[in-house]
């Protein structure tokens, strides 16, 4: 993401979030445009789902720019499979890993597949998700998988267990993490059963 199409998608990002009462103390944090890193575009097997989605708002600046953005992996196969790397993958705009740096936050966009199970995970990061396309089920620590619908934020404290199925359609979600290493691996609790 270099130029007008990086700072479309932070703007729309952004004002996404501003709409969340959750996420007020983390967008204190984000970060000032200015410098940022120049990153090789990488695409991965989730991204044909994008073209699923609507054409309008925040998914749809994604999208225009999803072919300038470096989609990412955390998992490997080991993990939980590679039906589930197909269905799996993010792309940071804010980071430690994102073109504009921040060492406080993390921003970026979580792609699914329909169909997914993302099982039990948890990281030390606080997290706050919000869905911008398709429906999923949503799990935090022992309780039960309830429907979020696009445009509601779950918050994940610090440490705190959760998974997602995804439904018939593909889910994009936006998040913001803060707190402890920003770029860490989650803690697998479940398998994708």
């Amino acid at each position: 993401m270099q130029g007008l199409s990086e700072h479309d998608v932070l703007a729309q990002v952004r004002k996404a979030f501003a709409a969340v009462p959750e996420a007020v103390s983390f967008l204190a944090e984000w970060p000032q445009l200015g410098r940022h890193r120049v990153l090789e575009p990488a695409t991965l097997p989730v991204c044909r789902w994008l073209e699923a989605m609507g054409p309008g708002g925040v998914i749809g600046t994604i999208k225009a720019a999803a072919g300038q953005m470096q989609w990412r992996q955390t998992y490997g196969a080991g993990d939980f499979g590679p039906d589930f790397l197909q269905g799996y993958g993010w792309s940071e705009f804010i980071g430690l890993r994102g073109p504009l740096s921040s060492e406080r936050i993390a921003c970026g966009i979580l792609l699914l597949a329909p169909g997914l199970h993302y099982p039990a995970h948890a990281h030390e990061a606080e997290e706050i998700y919000l869905p911008i396309h398709g429906e999923a089920l949503w799990q935090q620590g022992q309780g039960d998988f309830a429907p979020v619908p696009v445009g509601q934020a779950v918050h994940h404290a610090s440490w705190v267990p959760h998974a997602m199925k995804v439904g018939a359609e593909p889910l994009a979600a936006l998040y913001l993490w803060r707190g402890g290493d920003l770029a860490a691996k989650s803690v697998i609790l479940g398998s994708q059963t």
